[in-house]
């Protein structure tokens, strides 16, 4: 019986180190099944993705389960199966990148989340979607300097409001 040897193909290579590559900016992978989107959806989606530094792949499963295997990210596997597309974050514009990802579903696209890995935790759907709900990093900064500005907005009120009781006025004569 010949010896037979599982020969790799350097197209193959090439294509498992490109999503390497790739992969390695992004810290955030959101894995969805985007059967039945249209080339418009999909478009629409990349965009509102490339806004926030964000990326909507489609992969081959065989690669892409190569590629987080040499990265060193486990758990991508159960959740590559069938038709995937991954979304890729970076930093904390994960949340940002679920929202637009639901914002879409929300709009008629008909994807189906199967989970995520970010920062190396492991995900299911319903995470995922609850972690669209959270507040944005700027939508918290807003909220906290806002709540910073409220005592002291109060404070002048109630310097102009005494000032003006004693017939004074901010105006220079």
């Amino acid at each position: 019986m010949e010896n037979y040897q599982t020969r790799v193909n350097a197209a193959k290579e090439d294509a498992v180190k490109a999503l390497k590559d790739e992969f390695q900016g992004y810290n955030g992978f959101i894995f969805t099944d985007y059967r039945g989107m249209t080339v418009a959806q999909i478009t629409e989606l990349r965009n509102a993705l490339r806004k926030n530094d964000a990326a909507y792949r489609v992969v081959k499963n065989r690669y892409a389960k190569i590629a987080f295997k040499d990265l060193g990210k486990t758990g991508a596997e159960d959740q590559m199966v069938g038709p995937t597309a991954v979304a890729l974050a970076k930093g904390d514009e994960s949340n940002v990148v679920a929202k637009a990802i639901f914002e879409a579903i929300k709009n008629g696209a008909p994807i189906e989340v199967k989970g995520a890995i970010i920062d190396g935790e492991v995900m299911d759907a319903a995470s995922v979607e609850a972690l669209s709900k959270l507040p944005t990093r700027l939508e918290l900064i807003a909220s906290l300097m806002g709540t910073m500005k409220a005592p002291v907005q109060k404070l002048a009120a109630t310097l102009l409001a005494y000032l003006e009781s004693k017939g004074g006025s901010l105006e220079s004569n």
